[in-house]
């Protein structure tokens, strides 16, 4: 793997110069590999500038953010309330981020490929950043009440049913935190859209609206990595991802992500603030937002 290594906060960037050295990092199998697990345990996140982060789109308000958590979901639920996405409140908050409602939320993907398919699309002259996390080791640091609910599921990741069995409500996190300690936990949404299944789409959460993923995880060593990818190493990603179909057309299934995939492949020379269906916020304006991954 090639070096130069950074710094964001406690945690190291590695930078990759090529693609084989990027194939190497997302591969190594030494990572996120656990006994008991048949498959690796990490998920992938795609930022298509190196000075994004992952600071939810609920954080990005004003004021009192937190406090009006609440409110947001309370009227989304009833001005949409022909979506009917699920019974549970975690289902209405899963389809708000898909839409792009304020959320504590964030997009994660099993699929290091369609992370970076978000990492490379847009902003070709920027460096882009890849995350990973192993979310198991995220939940071996749960309250116990929730760790046993995966361990009798013997599942990696939670459901929105499961999640809602100890948490009705979003805010019902908070009150399960040991000794005022936030913890994070990844969930699977429903898929209420061709584009949750396409992506391989998973969703992780805060106890703590307030506590960013980014800072938690540079407070717990070894539970996430991030690799740099320089602009000059973009355009070879890219080519090698719609080599593989790995475009807007696949994984944005309809019109828009069709007319995205168009835009794109026909304007290779794109103004790089132009959004061209290539975020996994679901937005690439010139201030960073985080909505749904598409």
């Amino acid at each position: 793997m090639d070096g130069r290594g950074q710094r964001l906060g406690d945690m190291e960037i590695q930078t990759l110069e090529t693609w084989r050295a990027l194939d190497e990092a997302i591969n190594d199998r030494s990572w996120g590999s656990h006994p008991e697990q048949a498959r690796p345990t990490v998920v992938f996140r795609g930022l298509a500038r190196a000075d994004y982060t992952n600071v939810t789109s609920l954080a990005r308000l004003t004021g009192d953010y937190a406090a009006l958590e609440r409110h947001l979901l309370r009227n989304f639920r009833k001005y949409a309330h022909r979506a009917a996405p699920g019974p549970t409140t975690w289902d209405w908050v899963a389809l708000g981020q898909h839409h792009g409602l304020p959320t504590r939320l964030l997009d994660w993907t099993f699929s290091p490929l369609v992370a970076l398919h978000f990492a490379t699309a847009s902003w070709p002259e920027s460096d882009a950043l890849l995350w990973s996390v192993d979310c198991a080791r995220v939940h071996h640091v749960l309250p116990p009440l929730l760790r046993d609910l995966l361990d009798e599921e013997g599942a990696l990741v939670f459901t929105t049913e499961q999640i809602a069995l100890v948490a009705p409500e979003v805010a019902d996190l908070q009150e399960l935190q040991h000794d005022g300690r936030p913890f994070g936990l990844f969930f699977e949404p429903p898929t209420f859209d061709e584009r949750i299944a396409g992506q391989a789409a998973v969703l992780s959460t805060m106890s703590d609206p307030t506590c960013e993923l980014e800072a938690w995880l540079a407070q717990h060593p070894g539970i996430g990595r991030v690799w740099r990818i320089p602009a000059a190493l973009k355009h070879d990603v890219r080519r090698r991802l719609d080599q593989s179909q790995i475009t807007e057309r696949s994984l944005m299934p309809g019109l828009d992500g069709l007319a995205a995939w168009l835009r794109r492949y026909y304007s290779p020379q794109l103004d790089p603030g132009t959004f061209a269906g290539a975020s996994m916020s679901g937005s690439e304006d010139r201030v960073q937002e985080e909505g749904s991954m598409a």
